[in-house]
Parts: C-alpha cells; sequence; structure tokens
C-alpha cells in the first residue's frame, strides 16, 4: 500500500487579522461611503482569526487585471512551493532526485510552463520525472490529489510521488463586487501550500498507509461551486446549498465506504477534514454524529488560516501526524469535498 512519508505545510508570507483584512474588503469592494454592516457581520461569522496573503495589503490596488494577479500568482507559488516540497522530502529522508512522480494542483493561477516544472531544475529533480499539473478540483484537491498518486504507486511500488498544492486566494478577490458569494470568500479563503511525499508499497517507512479511496459526483450540481472565468479574473461560485447538501449526502457515503472494508463511523480514530466553513463543518459534525474533539484541529486550521482551498486538509493531515497520531493499526478517514460538486475520501491505517 501507498504510504505517506511526510506532509509539510507553509503559509503565504504576510499575516493580518482577520479585521485587517475586513477593512482592505471594505476599501476594496464597497462603494465609498456604503454600510458595511453586512460585510462586518459575515467576516465575523467565519470564525477565521488571522489569514495569510501573498501580497502586503496596500499592493492589491496595484493589480489593475487578471494578468497583474496571475503574474503575482506564479512570483510566489513558485518558492513557496519549493519551500514545502524541499522541507517534506527532508522529513521523509529522500532528495529531490529521488521523486518520480510530481503531481501540482491549484485553483487560484494558472502557468504554463506549469509550477511543477519551474520545480524541477529549482529543486533538482530528475530530467525524467513525470509531472501531472492539476486545475480545476479546487478544495476537494488534496485528497483527490492522494488518491491519484496512490492510483500512480500501486502501479508502481519501488517509486517516491509528491504531491504540491499551492492556494492563493487572496488574489482572486473581485473589485467592486458585493455579491453574497464574493464576501463570504473575502471572509473565508487565505494563501498557502503543502506537499505530501508519498512512496510506493516497496519502500519501507514509518507513516499511514492507504488503504483505500473513493470518489462521488452530486447529479446537477455543477453550478454549486466553482468560478466564472471573466476578463477580471476568478469570479466565485458559491451556492448557499452546500451545507444542505453535506446533510443530505455525507453519511450515507462514508457509511457505504467504511462498510466496505468492515468498519463503521465509530472505529475511526482521527477525522481527517477540509475546513470548508463554519456551516459546511457543523453539518459535518452533525450528519456524522462526530464525538466532541472530532474535528478540533480542523476547526483551529479555519481560526488560524483561513479555508485554504486544496492545501486545507493536507494541513489538519499535517497537524494529525505531528499531535495526534492515533493508535498503530487503527482507521483514520481524511475527506473533502469540492467542485463538482463532489467529495474525495481517503481511508488511512495508522
Amino acid at each position: 500500500m501507498t504510504r505517506i512519508a511526510a506532509v509539510h505545510g507553509a503559509l503565504a508570507p504576510h499575516q493580518h487579522s482577520q479585521q485587517e483584512l475586513t477593512d482592505m474588503v471594505a476599501r476594496t469592494c464597497l462603494p465609498v461611503g456604503a454600510d458595511r454592516r453586512v460585510l462586518d457581520r459575515v467576516h465575523r461569522g467565519a470564525r477565521v482569526d488571522t489569514r495569510h496573503t501573498a501580497l502586503p495589503l496596500d499592493a492589491y490596488g496595484d493589480l489593475k487585471d487578471f494578468g497583474a494577479c496571475n503574474d503575482a500568482f506564479i512570483a510566489t507559488a513558485v518558492p513557496l512551493g519549493a519551500e514545502v516540497v524541499g522541507a517534506a522530502l527532508d522529513e521523509a529522508g529522500l532528495s529531490p532526485r529521488d521523486v518520480d512522480l510530481v503531481m501540482f494542483t491549484s485553483v487560484t493561477g494558472i502557468a504554463a510552463p506549469s509550477v511543477d516544472a519551474r520545480l524541477v531544475g529549482l529543486l533538482g529533480m530528475r530530467p525524467d520525472v513525470r509531472r501531472v499539473p492539476v486545475f480545476g478540483l479546487g478544495c476537494v484537491a488534496g485528497a483527490a490529489g492522494i488518491s491519484r498518486i496512490d492510483d500512480y504507486l500501486r502501479g508502481r511500488p519501488d517509486d517516491v510521488a509528491v504531491l504540491l498544492s499551492v492556494e492563493l486566494c487572496s488574489l482572486t478577490l473581485q473589485r467592486d463586487d458585493v455579491s453574497g458569494a464574493n464576501l463570504v470568500a473575502s471572509a473565508l479563503f487565505g494563501d498557502g501550500a503543502a506537499a505530501v511525499v508519498a512512496t510506493g508499497a516497496r519502500r519501507r517507512g514509518t507513516g499511514p498507509v492507504v488503504v483505500d479511496t473513493r470518489s462521488h459526483m452530486y447529479p446537477d450540481t455543477q453550478e454549486v461551486m466553482g468560478w466564472d472565468i471573466t476578463g477580471s479574473g476568478f469570479r466565485i461560485v458559491l451556492d448557499a446549498v452546500v451545507p444542505d447538501l453535506v446533510r443530505k449526502n455525507l453519511a450515507p457515503e462514508v457509511d457505504a465506504f467504511l462498510a466496505d472494508h468492515g468498519l463503521t463511523r465509530d472505529d475511526i480514530t482521527a477525522w481527517v477534514c477540509h475546513p470548508g466553513g463554519p456551516k459546511v463543518l457543523e453539518a459535518m459534525e452533525e450528519v456524522l454524529e462526530l464525538p466532541d474533539g472530532a474535528l478540533d484541529l480542523t476547526w483551529r486550521s479555519l481560526a488560524a488560516a483561513g479555508n485554504l482551498s486544496s492545501s486545507s486538509v493536507l494541513h489538519v493531515l499535517r497537524d494529525t501526524l505531528a499531535e495526534r497520531r492515533p493508535p498503530a493499526g487503527s482507521a483514520g478517514l481524511l475527506l473533502a469535498m469540492g467542485p463538482g460538486f463532489c467529495s474525495e475520501m481517503v481511508l488511512l491505517r495508522w
């Protein structure tokens, strides 16, 4: 089975309180003299204390169009990606030349050559390293990325694979947009990156193994979450029905997946869940009937950094490994949801 050898996460360089970010959004998105009470209420309700941004706050006013935002994405994503991949490889006791596959995911910027291609020479990876850049999975991509590198490593059990996620959500903020979706996004999303190093079954290691993975698409939900691609960049699509979709669908999906392995929810010793936002997490806790404290690390990640899109669940996985590693041989479940609308689950054995 695929083994998670190391996980490393990092945040963008500029840290701000939620109040500082609320004030910036008011200056950027609201008309002069507009009533900001709705904005303030949305930002307070996000249960986020601090977030990090790719740029200093006063630099966002200089980003005049999508091209400038995307240039800033590349300029930040490459060094941040190099940082987390290098650190994760060090933690795994491996070098860049040991890497056989690197998968890169982001939904907040685009590049050709892709960010992973720019890292090959920068980090000193082999010129024959396989690369898989992925765009469009959004928040689910941290979990889906682990699933897809597991698919690869099952066929190549001697190999080493790296999953890299970089999400710079602040660069997608739409100016002069007072829609509810844009205000919610401005309250919730932050900037960060994470890297996972995974090894095939023939390599020794001490991390958790991937027992199985499962993907599930929800019918007739393509307009629930995603981007509208506009002249000004990525304009968020975010429907308020997401928590209801969680309540309706998640429990039977989880139960069926676990039952295939002779397990129930009571057998799960670690719930590694994406911090999609307060309403989504409350829906998860309710419908899965989770014990008190089961999502503490997820709630803490949301408060400390906001929703980092695909990077967030990997930060929660890192914290689980570092602080709350379950008993050896017990089961854990990593899960996330995202555009499609879809869910991805990874069954782990510690």
